[in-house]
């Protein structure tokens, strides 16, 4: 069982970081889902940048932290879209997680990463948020600093393929990336 703190989307806290966290907490993960726009959501992305900006980056870090606070050093970091980048800001002050899982985004690797650490990213193929030579230097970047990296795309998959609201989903897609995610985490 795994210790897992997963950050939303720009869309907010919405039924579709509930349904991960059911379906995690059904394989026996204990999943934190904090709220980084305290109960807003928004409708779409054009939406969810406008909430993003309102509330303020140094406030939904601030209330990420104090999320974590409480939970031990070894949880996982996972965080959707947005919430990558937020899980990469907190990799950064939490050394000893005991993994890093990204969902439709990526994030910025930490200075100085623990090696061998695991990290698994999965992304829709093309992703429409970043260009293929971005994804490729990152990709690289995170296997330069010895981290134990995967990365699954998946091809013609909408930007946020596991969000069953979303014109962005693909089932197939997000029936694999989930199993793959738990297959992850039992590795733990």
């Amino acid at each position: 069982m795994a210790e897992v703190v997963l950050f939303h989307s720009i869309l907010g806290l919405r039924p579709a970081e509930r349904a991960w966290t059911e379906r995690l907490g059904a394989a026996g993960h204990r999943v934190t889902t904090p709220d980084l726009f305290a109960g807003e959501t928004a409708g779409d992305y054009a939406a969810g940048e406008a909430l993003r900006d309102r509330v303020g980056w140094e406030s939904m870090l601030g209330r990420a932290r104090a999320a974590v606070a409480p939970l031990p050093p070894e949880t996982v970091l996972a965080g959707v879209s947005m919430g990558a980048q937020v899980a990469g800001e907190i990799w950064a002050e939490r050394p000893q997680t005991a993994g890093v899982l990204l969902l439709h985004g990526p994030c910025e690797v930490p200075s100085d990463p623990r090696p061998g650490l695991p990290v698994q990213a999965h992304l829709a193929d093309p992703e429409p948020f970043d260009d293929e030579g971005f994804i490729a230097d990152w990709a690289e970047a995170m296997r330069a600093a010895g981290l134990d990296f995967e990365l699954h795309r998946y091809p013609d998959a909408g930007h946020y393929f596991t969000d069953a609201t979303l014109p962005d989903h693909d089932a197939s897609a997000a029936a694999l990336a989930l199993e793959r995610a738990l297959a992850f985490l039992a590795r733990l």
